[in-house]
């Protein structure tokens, strides 16, 4: 799964950030000369997620790509998610950025195709859809791993889509004005959704008069919304429903299954990380014939 775009510089940048000038301990023990192999294995069940990133940043390194295991597989215990030789100096300059981005990466993907077969079991066509809360300077890596576990994103940035929250409506004097500059809008967003956050059935029923095409429910319990939704998709069969605020593995089924249309959560993106361990072993010799794998997998690097 390649369709998140990581350029260069952001994969140049992440190893400058662990190894700007010299490895020290490398260097120390002058263990870095020879040639090695390197290979990343999952500890338990995972899924999968910026393995085409870690070998990127093998291969920037100076490593040859041996084997990967693509982003969206799942994955048993055992299973080897990237191998690689090379100069040892080179794979272990590699080796703790690669190995931090797998185990965020796949812990991600991991809790993600958790919740979203727990949901698409009890709520068929209910959709998981992931935030852009996070840690800023994660937002590639969180996509790609909530894409690798099934996912969808809510919206990417604030550039996206129109998304009115309290806080925009607070600088209106009501609805009444909130409908006004829609309505006024209105020929710009031909090709797009209007959102409303509301956290009542009221605010709800005001959203839509002012002209919302959906309606996101902020932290509302799920009793609540078995009440709410089925009068909103009554009067309103076209506006979808959504469930947002405090949504984790623990509660979404009850969330899918309030009448709801999708779920947005910002829990999956801190997940616990994966147990991802790494050996190294000394080779006598190179395989000439492990970067032509690394190649055929990343077609723009060869």
């Amino acid at each position: 799964m390649n369709s998140v775009f990581f350029d260069h510089a952001t994969i140049d940048a992440w190893i400058a950030e662990d190894a700007p000038l010299v490895d020290l301990t490398t260097h120390l023990l002058a263990v870095g000369d020879g040639q090695a192999r390197m290979r990343f294995t999952v500890r338990g069940e995972a899924v999968a997620a910026c393995t085409e990133e870690a070998a990127r940043i093998v291969h920037h390194c100076g490593g040859r790509v041996e084997s990967l295991l693509p982003s969206g597989t799942h994955a048993a215990a055992g299973d080897v998610l990237l191998a690689a030789t090379g100069d040892a100096a080179g794979l272990l300059r590699a080796w703790k950025v690669a190995q931090n981005l797998l185990e965020y990466a796949c812990g991600v993907a991991g809790a993600t195709a958790r919740m979203v077969r727990a949901v698409q079991a009890a709520a068929p066509g209910v959709a998981v859809l992931t935030t852009r809360k996070h840690a800023p300077g994660l937002r590639r890596i969180a996509l790609k791993a909530t894409l690798s576990g099934g996912a969808f994103p809510h919206r990417l940035g604030v550039g996206e889509t129109v998304l009115v929250f309290p806080q925009h409506r607070a600088l209106l004097s009501g609805w009444e004005a909130l409908a006004e500059r829609l309505a006024a809008a209105a020929p710009a967003l031909t090709e797009k959704k209007c959102v409303v956050e509301a956290h009542t059935l009221e605010e709800a029923l005001s959203a839509v008069a002012a002209g919302a095409d959906a309606v996101q429910f902020d932290k509302a319990a799920p009793e609540d919304l078995r009440a709410w939704c089925p009068r909103l998709r009554a009067l309103y069969p076209r506006v979808q429903l959504l469930a947002a605020g405090g949504i984790h593995a623990g509660n979404a089924v009850q969330y899918a299954t309030s009448g709801v249309h999708a779920l947005v959560t910002s829990s999956l993106h801190y997940a616990s990380p994966a147990d991802v361990g790494v050996a190294m072993q000394p080779l006598q010799r190179e395989d000439p014939s492990s970067y032509a794998v690394f190649a055929k997998c990343n077609p723009t690097l060869s």
